[in-house]
């Protein structure tokens, strides 16, 4: 299987740009987690932390797909790295904030400009891919590797997040994630040599609302959805093991989940499937809404390890043929914007479900909280499954073609847009 993989990196700069982007997007598993862990423990109050962690995801879910609109205009390094920079400033502000306790208005604020000055790196990185491969297929596959790296990241970013909070001081997992953030992003906005070339201010470009056409619609409900669950089952999992009397153990049964995922998603690269991609995420939608409902089963720390695992199968194949799909329909030119869209839909989902299970952990406790997730796992198959007329390749096809027609050249300076219309 790893064989498979090794084709990828036999062109120039790939190993370089993908290993970067590995350590700059250590901090998506650390930053949620790490700031729950932080204001539950300075405030004794998860419903609180829940907020203070959905607002900032809340936040990248309206920042992230401008930066990305104007990453895929002027290029990565440019946009990126002053974004990167005030991002993790901002945490380690929070981090200061919370354990100097600063009035509670201030964690907010805080955390909305760490949560927003964060660029996609995931997106920026699929973008290179998509630059530097040619060969559709081998651009799935990459996309496959991808996934798993973001896996890795899951297995070990929650643990050693939990580790730092717990083990070291309760601001320590914020502080870590914010300079892995600002050396990672630092590092990957370097190799320049694969950086996709930005448009330019008036080369040809695509209106956002040309992007948000029925099929990539139904792709973000789904990452919502899925969104959901993530934040539900972060703010849960530490409660479980809190209540448990076990809170360290909530990293290792999160790593769980992303080792799940992992299995799944590196034998989803290698696989050939005879179903579109359009079928394959739907297939995947409705397997996601059988498996996390079974964490309702979780009746102690072991047994939510073993479930948490086996539902990890369904996310990687999700989230690699939502990418697929995506790439599929977009032109590059809006490709960044188009994955950040769909990854904005998965950070406003987190924010919902932080929300939801932090309030429902303070009034009914941490296992009465496992049917956010699984709620919000049977919606997303039930919207593939109803959407899944328009992901048929057909359809798939003909959305791609409207929007390289919908394609526009933006007036050269001073010319009218009339006059060039006419």
């Amino acid at each position: 299987m790893l064989r498979s993989y090794s084709v990828l990196f036999r062109a120039p700069g790939t190993k370089a740009f993908s290993a970067a982007g590995f350590v700059a997007r250590m901090p998506i598993s650390q930053f949620g987690l790490a700031a729950v862990m932080l204001v539950s423990a300075q405030s004794g109050s998860y419903g609180l932390a829940g907020n203070v962690s959905a607002v900032a995801a809340l936040a990248g879910a309206a920042i992230m797909p401008q930066t990305a609109r104007l990453v895929d205009r002027y290029g990565q390094a440019k946009v990126a790295r002053p974004v990167i920079v005030a991002g993790a400033v901002s945490w380690l502000l929070l981090a200061l904030a919370v354990t100097l306790q600063w009035p509670v208005w201030t964690w907010f604020v805080l955390a909305a400009l760490g949560g927003g000055l964060g660029p996609s790196i995931g997106s920026m990185v699929r973008a290179r891919w998509v630059y530097v491969l040619k060969d559709r297929s081998l651009q799935q596959r990459a996309f496959s590797w991808e996934s798993s790296v973001d896996e890795v990241v899951f297995i070990i970013g929650p643990p050693l997040a939990t580790f730092l909070a717990t083990g070291v001081a309760p601001y320590a997992g914020v502080v870590v994630a914010a300079v892995l953030l600002l050396a990672g992003g630092w590092l990957f906005t370097a190799q320049r040599s694969t950086e996709p070339p930005g448009t330019g201010r008036h080369a040809a470009s695509l209106p956002s609302r040309r992007l948000l056409t029925p099929s990539l619609l139904a792709v973000a409900l789904v990452f919502c959805c899925c969104g959901t669950a993530f934040g539900a089952i972060d703010v849960t999992v530490v409660a479980f093991a809190d209540e448990a009397g076990s809170k360290a153990a909530a990293g290792l049964i999160l790593a769980a989940y992303a080792a799940g995922s992992l299995i799944a998603g590196l034998a989803f690269g290698v696989i050939t499937f005879r179903r579109s991609i359009g079928g394959q995420f739907v297939v995947a939608a409705c397997l996601f809404g059988l498996l996390a409902p079974l964490l309702l089963l979780a009746g102690n720390l072991v047994m939510c390890g073993v479930l948490i695992f086996i539902a990890g199968f369904a996310i990687a194949p999700l989230l690699i043929s939502a990418t697929v799909l995506i790439e599929r329909i977009v032109p590059a030119v809006a490709l960044t914007e188009a994955l950040t869209w769909s990854t904005t839909a998965l950070v406003l989902g987190v924010t919902i479900g932080a929300s939801a299970a932090g309030s429902l952990i303070d009034q009914h406790g941490a296992r009465f909280s496992f049917w956010v997730p699984a709620g919000a796992a049977v919606l997303a198959a039930l919207i593939a499954l109803v959407a899944s007329p328009r992901l048929r390749h057909g359809s798939v096809r003909r959305t791609a073609d409207r929007l390289a027609a919908s394609l526009v050249d933006a007036p050269a300076p001073g010319v009218p847009q009339a006059e060039i219309a006419g």
